[in-house]
């Protein structure tokens, strides 16, 4: 996949990485993350990821290797909940 050469920062994004392959099945394995673009040089993308929905994960800044990321693409915002 060509991957862009600017991305802005504070873009919500999901990125699907590529995790390897699974060694009793022999299929290639993923993960995605969504979050917010905090910088991109092109070689690694720094993304605050997003709180799981339900709780079960906090937010969490990570840094993804170019090399591992299989596609990219913007996703819309969350809707706010109302109290």
């Amino acid at each position: 996949m060509a991957l862009p050469r600017q991305i802005p920062s504070g873009a919500r994004i999901v990125v699907r990485v590529i995790e390897g392959v699974d060694p009793t099945d022999g299929r290639t394995k993923f993960r995605d993350y969504v979050g917010h673009v905090l910088g991109w040089d092109g070689r690694t993308l720094e993304l605050s990821r997003d709180a799981a929905a339900n709780g079960s994960r906090p937010q969490q800044h990570v840094a993804i290797d170019a090399d591992t990321i299989a596609t990219l693409k913007p996703v819309p915002e969350r809707p706010r909940t109302r109290p």
